[in-house]
């Protein structure tokens, strides 16, 4: 709790209203994201969907950045915390719907939007519990898929079966709603994914790695649009299979996480300055 002698947010000690300062450099990379979020919403209405489907994976790139400059710049905040989970839900939860059911969810009738507004809804859902955790799940781990995950995977879809010339309207169609039902369903999941937070990459680490990204680069090169897809869709789908393998471990970390004492006011902020 706060010291009763300290002056409210936005106040001076004599009471005297303040103007709000903020990070301007990682709030403009923030504001970009939402731009490409809401130019997806305008080109997937105009059925321009490959651009909207760029749209979105540009998103997710400067949804990286913002994170990135807030910390190498030592501009982390509550209300860039705040602000980048208002712009995420618009490019990765209202654009990706509004592009699935465009595209192909959009003939399924009510099923169809109903499941498209599943997917916003569980990506709201899936923000709002993240910044109400913050300090009470382990790092290394998202409980959840990550919203960005799930829209690079609807946008890539999209980039797979245009690239493979693929008619969704066929029985792939069904493929593609129960996809995306299970990604809203896994966003709110407590299935845990790995953040890969824990490698620091400005260290000396094993040969092995540097082995690594060189083999995925080649992978993803041979063949982007496709390959964007399966690398999206493995990494959800082995989330999954492993949380459903340690279901007993999972129910265990949820009991002692439920009976773990609340964090302090002070330890919230700054985890999820950690985490913006």
């Amino acid at each position: 709790m706060a010291d009763s002698n300290e002056p409210a947010e936005g106040y001076s000690k004599s009471g005297k209203k303040l103007g709000m300062y903020i990070y301007v450099l990682p709030n403009l990379m923030t504001t970009a994201n939402l731009f490409c979020g809401f130019y997806s919403l305008i080109f997937s209405i105009q059925g321009e969907f490959k651009s909207a489907a760029i749209a979105i994976v540009i998103a997710a790139i400067f949804d990286l950045l913002d994170g990135r400059l807030a910390r190498l710049t030592h501009a982390t905040s509550k209300f860039g915390a705040e602000y980048d989970s208002l712009c995420d839900l618009v490019s990765f939860g209202v654009a990706p719907a509004m592009l699935m059911y465009l595209w192909v969810l959009q003939p399924f009738g009510r099923v169809g939007m109903m499941a498209a507004f599943l997917f916003a809804a569980c990506g709201a859902l899936r923000l709002a519990r993240f910044n109400v955790q913050v300090g009470v799940v382990e790092k290394n781990f998202f409980q959840g898929l990550p919203i960005p995950m799930a829209a690079g995977i609807v946008a890539s879809s999209f980039m797979a079966f245009n690239d493979l010339g693929w008619d969704p309207m066929e029985w792939r169609g069904l493929l593609l709603l129960g996809m995306v039902i299970l990604l809203a369903i896994v966003m709110v999941s407590n299935f845990r994914y790995r953040s890969f937070k824990d490698l620091d990459l400005k260290e000396r680490l094993p040969f092995k790695y540097l082995l690594l990204g060189i083999v995925i680069l080649v992978i993803v090169a041979l063949h982007p649009e496709v390959m964007l897809f399966v690398l999206f869709l493995s990494y959800a789908t082995l989330g999954a299979v492993f949380g459903v393998l340690r279901i007993g471990k999972k129910q265990r970390q949820i009991k002692a996480s439920v009976y773990a004492p609340e964090p302090t006011a002070e330890h919230d902020l700054q985890e999820e300055q950690d985490e913006n």
